[in-house]
């Protein structure tokens, strides 16, 4: 006869410990906090993604961790931000979790004030330097208002983790916190081979100010390619107006976001990937986005600005065409001379493959799980 252990037992040695986690994007689409996520219920966490809810909102997908949307009336702006944080505050407190983590500046005042309502840990995860976005140092007193809420905030979480060196750096200096390095790796994927007779130019996540497409889209004009553009963002509207302005319909397809699977394929098929950024900001300077380790992994050349954080990887690597500058032209050469000389292309792919033996995400997750682990000691 077998042994049954009672059910209040089962319950109390499921999980080793509870974690919530907030973001303030459509959770569909976040396949950074998807990675993360099924990574610590793996490991026998139980886990809870908040995000926002939308109006074109697909049905939440089964995972292997719980998922919770709050709606909200306004869509963008202060307004949005203000009502997003309350409610958020408030579902906060009617959950019970033992560790409650902000995904960047956005959700960090909830977050503090309902952990220390309910004296429960807290964690900062930096995925980027939020106060220097393209988007809200050129606004003096936008950014006025989050660099206030770091300054009051950030201090006040010991715990978190960073992408790369320079932010975890800048932090600790900004902010006297010293907080440990996650990279943005992805999961291994199977390698398929090029169709060859169809060239695809791939570019991936957000359309926001600051990502090069007012010279991007008028650089297709001297490329014979397609544009793939897998996103959307605060620049949307506006790359919209230029593809018609420049005449480049024909090139050029906007998918706004996908599903993470649907982007898997899509980047199989592609032929280069795009990695661009102005350098205005230190977020874009010293970035180092999640797509470009996604082309990395699915063996694609790409175009890539020559910044500090992907400079020193493809010094290592040798895995991207680098760039010194956004300009039309810059762009357009690039792009040319990946598409026509087979030498130069076939040397970054043999790169590309075998440098994801090793930037994957089963070389990052131990980093993630022994982080977490060390909270709850």
């Amino acid at each position: 006869m077998k042994n049954f252990m009672p059910i209040y037992l089962l319950k109390a040695i499921k999980y080793l410990k509870s974690i919530v986690f907030t973001v303030t994007n459509d959770l569909t689409y976040d396949r950074r906090m998807h990675r993360i996520c099924n990574s610590l219920a793996a490991a026998g966490y139980e886990v809870l993604l908040i995000g926002r809810k939308k109006t074109d909102s697909k049905t939440i997908s089964e995972n292997s961790f719980n998922q919770k949307r709050l709606g909200c009336i306004f869509q963008k702006g202060i307004l949005f931000y203000a009502e997003y944080n309350l409610k958020l505050f408030f579902a906060l407190l009617q959950i019970k979790a033992d560790c409650f983590c902000a995904i960047d500046l956005d959700t960090i005042l909830p977050v503090l004030f309902a952990s220390s309502l309910k004296n429960k840990k807290r964690v900062y995860d930096a995925h980027e330097l939020f106060t220097e976005q393209k988007e809200i140092i050129t606004r003096p007193f936008i950014h006025s208002i989050w660099s206030g809420i770091a300054k009051f905030s950030i201090p006040k979480f010991k715990n978190g983790y960073t992408v790369n060196d320079f932010i975890k750096n800048y932090l600790q200096q900004q902010y006297k916190v010293n907080y440990a390095i996650v990279r943005n790796l992805p999961l291994p994927c199977k390698l398929t081979s090029n169709n060859k007779r169809e060239k695809i130019i791939l570019y991936q996540g957000a359309v926001n100010e600051g990502r090069c497409f007012e010279t991007l889209i008028p650089a297709m004009q001297f490329v014979e390619a397609k544009l793939i553009i897998c996103g959307e963002g605060n620049f949307f509207d506006q790359t919209k107006q230029l593809i018609k302005t420049c005449n480049v319909e024909d090139k050029i397809e906007l998918k706004g976001w996908v599903t993470p699977d649907d982007l898997v394929n899509i980047t199989a098929k592609a032929t280069i990937g795009l990695t661009l950024f102005e350098a205005t900001g230190l977020n874009q300077y010293q970035s180092l986005a999640n797509r470009f380790f996604d082309y990395i992994i699915a063996a694609k050349p790409q175009v890539c600005v020559n910044f500090p954080q992907y400079k020193k990887i493809n010094e290592a690597f040798n895995i991207a065409y680098l760039i010194t500058d956004s300009s039309i032209n810059t762009i357009a050469n690039a792009l040319n001379e990946l598409l026509t000389n087979d030498e130069l292309y076939n040397t970054l792919q043999t790169n590309c493959i075998k440098a994801r033996e090793e930037l994957n995400w089963l070389t990052e997750e131990p980093k993630l799980l022994a982080f977490w682990k060390n909270i709850f000691i």
